[in-house]
């Protein structure tokens, strides 16, 4: 019996300080592997803020997964975090569904037609590659078409759209969805592994980030 019991503490002792550094691994994650610093900073819009920023695409069948886990993370964030999402355009209909997204913005409807955009394109394979189909979507969530178009075709939108490509652009961005934490990190499923941990190292980030300016 004494010898069994032995047995059990010395294997106890040897297990304790390897869960240990597993929980350790598990919280903390490394620059260059599960994230990546920008080479030049990009400005935020609140500096007072961690300004976290999802670059996204409505055509994009990852984004659409990632839509409701990004969605219930934000909501759970502190008074401190702001989460933005900025569209990216590598080409027309990139920029089309763009327009949409500020256009939506614009005229206070984001919360109505986001993801039923999202489920056009994803789910009915609409999509949506023009204005005037993108206005019988808005149509459709009680948005007068001829209002859409003024919008939609606007200065303000267009300005807009040229400062989320630029944004895109100063990110560095590979692919969608990725994520920027302050304007200094970006963070992708290629690094983290996962769409789920790519949460997990923003929530490592936007921490260091509220401790460095402790």
């Amino acid at each position: 019996m004494l010898t069994r019991r032995w047995l059990i503490a010395s294997l106890l002792t040897l297990l304790l300080p390897a869960a240990a550094c597993a929980e350790d691994s598990a919280s903390t994650f490394v620059e260059g592997e599960h994230y990546v610093r920008l080479d030049n900073e990009v400005r935020t819009v609140n500096p007072n803020k961690i300004e976290v920023t999802e670059v996204f695409w409505y055509g994009c069948s990852h984004c659409f997964h990632f839509e409701p886990m990004v969605h219930a993370w934000s909501k759970k964030q502190a008074d401190d975090v702001v989460f933005v999402q900025s569209p990216a355009m590598w080409n027309r209909v990139m920029e089309t569904h763009a327009r949409a997204f500020y256009t939506a913005k614009a005229l206070d409807v984001l919360d109505k037609v986001h993801q039923p955009i999202f489920n056009a394109i994803n789910m009915e394979r609409n999509m949506l590659r023009d204005a005037d189909a993108l206005a019988e979507l808005f149509a459709q969530h009680g948005v007068d078409r001829e209002k859409f178009m003024k919008v939609f075709n606007s200065f303000s939108i267009d300005s807009q759209v040229r400062q989320a490509d630029a944004r895109a652009r100063g990110y560095g961005i590979q692919g969608t969805p990725e994520m920027v934490v302050n304007g200094k990190f970006r963070v992708s499923t290629r690094t983290a592994g996962s769409q789920r941990n790519m949460l997990n190292v923003v929530d490592y980030l936007v921490e260091q980030e509220r401790k460095a300016a402790q």
